[in-house]
C-alpha cells in the first residue's frame, strides 16, 4: 500500500487532529503523495512531558522515514513548541511543526486579550510562556488556556456520535473561560484536534474569532511534487483506541483512505 507512495510528506500525531492539515496539504498540492499517521498507541501528547515527548516523537520520525518522506510534518502544538527546534538538528527529513498564530489573532483583537487554547502540558510549559514573550511586548494579553477535556472529545469520537453532550460539555467550558479569563474574543485552537470542534466553539461564543493553524502550515512547506496525489494512512492502537473506532470517524466525516494497522519499535 505504501510501495507506490512517491516521496510522501508524512503527517503525524496522537490521532484524528492531523487530518486537518492532511486536507490542506491536498488541497495546496493536489499531485503530492501524503503519507497519514495517526499514532493513537501514544495519546495523548499532551500528557507527556518534555523527554518522554522527545522519544516518542523520534521513535516516530524513525519509524516514517523508512518511507522515504520529502518532509514530516508533526501535526501537533505541544511537541511543536515543546521539543521540535531539538528535533530539527537531528539527521533525517525536513520537519515541519504547527505553533498558534498569536500574531493573527493579536491583530484581530478588539478588545486586546486573546487565548491560547491547547494541551495541559502545551500551556504550562515555559516554552509556550517563551513563544508568547518573543511575539509581544505584553504577554498580560495572552491568557493560556487548558482545553484537553475538548481533545478528548474528538479523540473519542463523541463530538461525531453525541454532538448535543458535546455541545454541553463545550458551553460549560466556554462560559468557565469567559469566567476566568475575562475580555478575550480571539481565540486559537492551539490542539489539531480542536478545528473539528470549531462550530461547537462558535455556537458557543459566537461574539468571538477561534483562528485554526492548519493553514499557516501550508505555507511553509515547499514539497517536490511527482507522484499521484494518494493519501494512505497508517495507525496504532491499544486497548482504548482501535483501528476500528478510528475508521469509523473518518466514515463519520466523509473520509475513505487505505488505512492499516502498525506497530512501532
Amino acid at each position: 500500500m505504501t510501495a507506490s507512495l512517491h516521496r510522501p510528506v508524512a503527517v503525524f500525531d496522537a490521532g484524528i487532529g492531523s487530518y486537518a492539515i492532511v486536507t490542506e496539504i491536498h488541497k495546496a498540492f493536489p499531485k503530492q503523495d501524503i503519507l497519514y499517521f495517526a499514532d493513537r498507541a501514544s495519546f495523548p501528547y499532551g500528557g507527556k512531558g518534555r523527554e518522554e515527548l522527545l522519544s516518542v516523537m523520534r521513535r516516530s520520525i524513525a519509524f516514517l522515514s523508512r518511507f522515504g518522506p520529502s518532509a514530516i510534518v508533526i501535526a501537533s502544538n505541544a511537541p511543536s513548541i515543546m521539543v521540535l527546534e531539538e528535533l530539527q538538528r537531528d539527521p533525517g527529513p525536513p520537519l515541519f511543526g504547527v505553533h498558534p498564530p498569536l500574531e493573527k489573532a493579536l491583530s484581530r483583537t478588539r478588545t486586546g486579550r486573546v487565548g491560547i487554547l491547547g494541551v495541559r502540558s502545551l500551556v504550562e510549559s515555559p516554552m509556550l510562556a517563551g513563544f508568547v514573550a518573543e511575539r509581544t511586548a505584553q504577554p498580560a494579553q495572552v491568557a493560556t488556556i487548558n482545553a484537553s477535556p475538548m481533545v478528548e472529545l474528538v479523540e473519542s469520537g463523541a463530538f461525531l456520535f453525541d454532538p448535543a453532550g458535546t455541545q454541553q460539555c463545550v458551553d460549560a467550558f466556554m462560559h468557565e473561560a469567559r469566567d476566568r479569563h475575562p475580555g478575550i474574543d480571539v481565540f486559537t485552537l492551539s490542539s489539531t484536534h480542536l478545528p473539528w470542534l470549531a462550530d461547537f466553539f462558535l455556537k458557543a461564543r459566537p461574539d468571538a474569532v477561534f483562528l485554526d493553524p492548519a493553514v499557516d502550515v501550508v505555507a511553509g512547506l515547499k514539497p517536490r511534487q511527482g507522484g499521484s496525489g494518494q493519501i494512505t494512512g497508517l495507525v496504532t492502537e491499544n486497548e482504548r483506541h482501535d483501528i476500528a473506532s478510528f475508521r469509523a470517524m473518518l466514515d463519520k466525516v466523509g473520509v475513505d483512505i487505505p488505512l492499516n494497522a502498525v506497530t512501532i519499535d
